[in-house]
């Protein structure tokens, strides 16, 4: 026998053992380079009787796409896929809206949170920064010290009925003040003006001289000693000339602050001459939100 007859047998012996190890026959009366397949599993019903979803499946068959540029337009779109455009715009809407929320709704809890420390910096520990015990005479000539400032959220300025501008446009503002935050958390606020001079400022004077400026604000003056006490306790400044002569017209230099007080008696913020009184009213009514605590609603008597 020839070698390229040897070969020629060996290679059909080969491929006949591949193609019954993978399920293929060759039937004796079909031409010899036929093979035809031979199912591993028989199954008596055939393909097209199968049904083409299972009955226990729920998935949604994937939609067809006719031509490449559907499919890509559908990953283009993505959620916004078979939406009209008036439901496009209210989804849009709600995002915005949504962002715009979380925003405030961040920047007002900062802006709490910041009111929140520095209204507990003179707090619990040690002696307060600002504020303390004193007791001095209103305009009215009655008795009025530290406590009664407590049960309502009290503002504290000082001055003097001489001054020539300073003290009249700080006491405009502060009853300014007064109305705005009356007007959106009621009567809740207590605003005091204690004289630097009190030598000139008697109950008599501070009386009528603040009834040009606001009829809640409550003067309060006392001795010489007293002030000086009661400026201490508040870490206010203010200095009188030296030597002077009985009618002798001075000035007073003095600290320029709001000092703000909660019901409680203690130090919450200063609020100087840079505020507005729309932007001072803001801050007090923002401390007043954040109170939790008992707060006297009641006009003073």
């Amino acid at each position: 026998m020839s070698r390229p007859h040897c070969l020629q047998q060996q290679s059909r012996s080969a491929l006949r053992c591949i193609a019954q190890s993978f399920g293929l026959s060759r039937p004796g009366t079909s031409a010899p380079q036929q093979w035809h397949f031979r199912p591993l599993h028989s199954s008596s019903r055939t393909t097209s009787q199968r049904p083409l979803h299972r009955a226990f499946s729920s998935s949604v068959p994937r939609q067809a796409w006719k031509t490449v540029e559907q499919a890509r337009s559908r990953g283009r779109l993505g959620v916004l896929h078979n939406i009209t455009p008036t439901q496009a715009l209210i989804r849009g809407a709600v995002f915005v809206v949504t962002g715009i929320a979380i925003i405030v709704y961040f920047r007002e809890e900062r802006e709490r949170l910041e009111r929140k420390r520095i209204a507990e910096q003179t707090k619990g520990i040690g002696k307060p920064k600002v504020g303390g015990p004193f007791s001095l005479i209103d305009h009215e000539g009655r008795p009025f010290t530290s406590e009664d400032l407590k049960g309502k959220y009290s503002l504290v300025y000082f001055g003097f009925t001489n001054c020539p501008d300073i003290c009249p446009d700080e006491l405009d503002k502060m009853a300014d003040m007064i109305d705005r935050v009356k007007a959106t958390s009621g009567d809740v606020l207590l605003p005091v003006m204690i004289t630097c001079d009190p030598a000139r400022d008697s109950p008599e004077i501070l009386k009528k001289y603040l009834a040009e400026f606001h009829p809640d604000i409550i003067g309060l003056t006392g001795s010489y000693d007293e002030i000086k006490n009661t400026c201490k306790v508040y870490r206010v400044y203010f200095s009188t000339p030296p030597h002077l002569k009985p009618g002798q017209d001075y000035l007073v230099d003095h600290s320029i602050y709001f000092y703000l007080m909660d019901p409680e008696g203690d130090f919450v913020e200063a609020i100087g001459r840079n505020f507005t009184a729309e932007q001072a009213a803001k801050v007090i009514r923002d401390h007043i939100n954040d109170w939790t605590g008992p707060l006297d609603r009641k006009p003073r008597q």
